[in-house]
This record gives C-alpha cells, sequence and structure tokens, in this order.
C-alpha cells in the first residue's frame, strides 16, 4: 500500500511541478494534486505550494515529499494539457501508469512556439503598442526595436539566470534602439516609442496570477508573486532611466 501511495504523491508532484513552472496559479495547482490524489483512492491529502516549491503529504502515512521549483516560464498550453489529463483521471479514463506516461510525455515537449516566432509576437505587440499611442509611423521601427528587445532578454537569460539583470539588459538595448532612431531622424516621440517597445517584458501573467492567489488566500504565494512583478518593473524602469541619463 506504501509503494502505491509514493507512486500517487509522485504522480501528483509531476502535475504540480508542470503547472507550476509553466505560468499555472498556486491554488489551481494545490486543487489540481488533491484531485488527482482522490481520484486514485488517496481522500486525505495536503499540498502546500509557493512559486519555488511544492510539499506535498498524505494523512495517516509517512509519505510527504517537497520538490524545488527553479526555473518558471510561461506556457499555458502546457497548463492546459495538465489540466485535460487531471480530467480524464478523475474521470476514469487513465490508470496510474497511463498517468505518469502522459505527464512525462508533457514534460518532454519544448515551448509551445521557438524562439522566432516568440520574437515576432513580441515585435508585433510592440508596434501595435507604439501605433496606439503615437500613431502608424511609429509601427516600424517599434517593430525593429521591441523584437530586438525581447531577443536581447531570451538571449541574457540563457546566459544570466538572474532574471532582473536579463530585464535591465533588454529594457537598456530598447531605449538605445529608440534614441538611435531619434537622432538619425527616424522618430520623434521618444516616450511613446519606448513604451511600446518594453511592452513584452511587462509582467503581465505575474501581476495576474498575484492577484489571484491574493484572492484566492493564497498570502504568501500572491506577496511573492507580486515582489516578483516588482522587480521585473524595476528592472525595466531602471535600464530606460539608465539610457535617458546618458542621451
Amino acid at each position: 500500500m506504501t509503494e502505491r501511495v509514493d507512486d500517487i504523491v509522485e504522480v501528483c508532484l509531476l502535475a504540480g511541478k508542470l503547472m507550476l513552472e509553466s505560468g499555472g496559479e498556486t491554488y489551481r495547482v494545490e486543487d489540481t494534486m488533491v484531485r488527482i490524489a482522490a481520484s486514485f483512492g488517496v481522500s486525505r491529502s495536503h499540498s502546500y505550494v509557493t512559486p519555488t516549491g511544492i510539499m506535498f503529504s498524505v494523512e495517516g502515512t509517512n509519505v510527504t515529499r517537497f520538490i524545488r521549483i527553479s526555473e518558471r516560464s510561461t506556457d499555458l498550453s502546457k497548463v492546459a494539457l495538465v489540466n485535460h489529463i487531471s480530467r480524464r483521471i478523475s474521470s476514469g479514463e487513465l490508470s496510474l501508469d497511463e498517468a505518469r506516461n502522459e505527464l512525462e510525455r508533457v514534460q518532454q515537449q519544448p515551448l509551445g512556439y521557438p524562439l522566432w516566432q516568440q520574437t515576432a509576437a513580441a515585435a508585433g505587440a510592440s508596434a501595435c503598442f507604439a501605433s496606439l499611442l503615437g500613431g502608424m509611423n511609429h509601427f516600424l521601427p517599434s517593430l525593429l526595436s521591441g523584437g530586438m528587445a525581447f531577443w536581447c532578454f531570451e538571449m541574457m537569460h540563457r546566459l544570466v539566470k538572474i532574471r532582473f539583470f536579463a530585464e535591465f539588459f533588454a529594457a537598456f538595448v530598447a531605449g538605445g534602439i529608440v534614441l538611435l532612431m531619434e537622432r538619425t531622424g527616424l522618430v520623434r516621440d521618444v516616450g511613446n516609442m519606448m513604451i511600446g517597445s518594453v511592452m513584452p517584458l511587462v509582467p503581465g501573467l505575474a501581476i495576474t496570477n498575484a492577484v489571484r492567489d491574493l484572492m484566492a488566500g493564497h498570502l504568501i504565494a500572491g506577496l511573492s508573486r507580486g515582489a516578483e512583478a516588482f522587480l521585473t518593473a524595476f528592472a525595466i524602469g531602471t535600464g530606460i532611466a539608465f539610457i535617458l541619463s546618458i542621451r
């Protein structure tokens, strides 16, 4: 029986790890893990999730597990896939081994979109935001500056695992490109251009998850995500302020 409980806990932890690493809210991760355990006959389980760790235990046993989350990204397609697997488990469609295989298959999947597609989407978003703020004459310049800023962020984050420095560098690059365009006469409205260029870096998902976690009563997780969003905003602002200071 203990071995089966261990296997159930491992499946629950794998599901929670995938969701948390892919941008899922902490309350959703906790609920999914408890539901999976209940579907396999473990009705008295407890999960405690923060943005950097997951703890899961089963009452009446010595089974308690903890895993640390060191890398987090945004891949909501994986969150949706784990939710779909969880619903199939709850409906009795998947056995324990089948559920583990399905989750491992999701874990092995790469990010939903390659870097060039993410960069193209970021460039398009920057161009659209800048056009809304300053007119269509900002579209092409913002397309270039926003795309370059996002690409630099991804490249720097691969070299330096501290996200703050990658965001600072990306904002600095965006501001530098905009100022270079101003000096060459391509643009005049520097403010709106810079706002549009850094828009893909803005921590919208982190802010949303922080508010949702706080509203769900997960105070530690909500405050942690809020602090993370604040640091991201601070890094972006610092990068722009630094480039403006040497203008």
